[in-house]
This record gives C-alpha cells, structure tokens and sequence, in this order.
C-alpha cells in the first residue's frame, strides 16, 4: 500500500489556512529532517536578499576547496573535484538563478584550470569540465543580452 503525495497547489492551499505559529513549527520540523532543508531555509532567510554576497561566499568555498586537492593523483583529484561540484550544483539550486549558476560555474571552470592539476590528460575530468563549459554556454543563451556578451566573453578564454 503505498501513500499519494499532495499536489504543490493542495499543499499550498492548506500552508494558506495555517497560522504563522504553526507555519514556523513546520518549517522547524522540515529542517531538522534533512540537512538540505535546513541549508535552503538558511538561504532563503539569510542570504537570498544579497545575491552577489552569496556567489562571492560560494566562490571563496570553490577556491578554498580547489586548494585542497590532491594534484599528484588524478584518482583523488577526480573525486574531491566531484564532491566540489556537487557543493557548487547544491548552492546554485537553493538560488534557482541562471545568472547565478553562470557565475559559479564560470569561477570552478577557472579554478579548475588554473588549479594546476592535469584534467586534460583524464578522460573523466575532461568530460567533467568540458560538459560544464556546455551548460554554462546552454544557460547564458537564456539571459539578457548585455549579460549574454560579458558572459560569453568569460567562456571563451575558458574553452
């Protein structure tokens, strides 16, 4: 037997006839049950009203941990550079911004090509870095034009 999850719009109707005390209780209860929930409510009341601070934060994150990969194995590399983009990908959900998704992958590719570390000798750190540099091109294509042309500016040095 398995259970129906509600619609976004039942689930919204209802969040409507709730009191703001119990909306707070909820929204406590959904951040202890997942780490994930408590990040986004973290961003969503802390953060989301200063977005550039918020790239610059995921930035400095980015380089700091760039910093401590492993260049001598490729092995190693590849996994800490998988875990850094998963952190990135996660931060760039939470804002749901393609200019912010543009920015932040713009800063990995740089980092990640200027970290010294061999990629274009590894088959899966190729495609790792060469699928971001799509999806960075795939997203500008969806912003405004005068921020299309500085982007696109940034890609091609890049690629």
């Amino acid at each position: 037997m398995s259970m129906n999850t509600a619609s976004i719009s039942d689930i919204k109707q209802e969040l409507n006839n709730l009191t703001s005390v119990d909306l707070i209780a909820l929204c406590i209860k959904l951040s202890r049950y997942k780490k994930e929930n408590k990040e986004l409510l973290n961003y969503i009341l802390f953060q989301s009203h200063d977005e550039q601070a918020f790239v610059e934060n995921i930035k400095e994150l980015i380089t700091r941990e760039f910093e401590t990969v492993n260049r001598f194995n490729l092995y190693f590399a590849k996994k800490s550079i998988r875990k850094i983009l998963k952190i990135a990908n996660k931060h760039i959900k939470h804002s749901g911004s393609k200019e912010v998704e543009v920015q932040v992958l713009l800063h990995f590719c740089t980092v990640m090509s200027d970290s010294g570390i061999t990629y274009k000798k590894n088959v899966a750190l190729l495609n790792l870095y060469q699928s971001q540099i799509k999806k960075i091109a795939k997203t500008i294509s969806t912003l405004h034009e005068d921020l299309q042309y500085d982007y696109l500016k940034d890609l091609e040095i890049l690629e």
